[in-house]
């Protein structure tokens, strides 16, 4: 008989700037929590949040989301890359426009550095638009030594507005 796989616990990171990210972004938690070894277990609240890196285009909405799976980080990666192609995002630039962004941000407490694959995501701790919406599922957490509200509490959030109160907004939209 096989053991059981084991269950952990990680973070992502979704953002989108173009069509209807609220709906999209929406699409791409189920679909995700449809997927075989992936459960969603929080949502942050939905913000809409002022563009990174390239700041000529338009705004951004951006999640987090804490999701237990059984599939390792590569794997992992895999299915939120399938997600954003099932959604029809195309990559054109860095940091540019897009549908939908799905990024793994960390994983239990592994580190890793690999081809494609950062754990913790390495710029997740200078970006207030990733740690404003972990903070709120996720203050607690430990990356790099530290809890995720201390590392919010050394960015600047001018701009970054609540776009949906509630919790489950991910789940009536697609």
């Amino acid at each position: 008989m096989a053991e059981p796989q084991q269950t952990r616990r990680a973070a992502l990171g979704l953002g989108g700037n173009l069509g209807n990210p609220p709906a999209t972004m929406a699409r791409a938690l189920q679909m995700l929590d449809g997927h075989p070894g992936i459960i969603v277990h929080a949502v942050s609240r939905l913000y809409r949040t002022p563009p990174w890196g390239k700041t000529d285009q338009a705004w951004f909405y951006n999640c987090c989301a804490l999701v237990d799976t059984v599939l390792d980080p590569k794997p992992l990666l895999h299915a939120c890359l399938e997600t954003e192609q099932n959604l029809k995002r195309v990559r054109r630039e860095r940091w540019g426009p897009r549908l939908i962004d799905i990024d793994v941000l960390t994983y239990a407490s592994v580190q890793l550095d690999e081809e494609g694959l950062t754990i913790p995501h390495p710029h997740m701790l200078e970006r207030a638009f990733v740690l404003v919406p972990l903070a709120d599922i996720a203050g607690g957490m430990e990356v790099s030594g530290r809890a995720v509200s201390e590392w919010l509490a050394q960015c600047d959030v001018s701009g970054i507005e609540i776009a949906d109160e509630d919790v489950e907004w991910w789940r009536g939209r697609s």
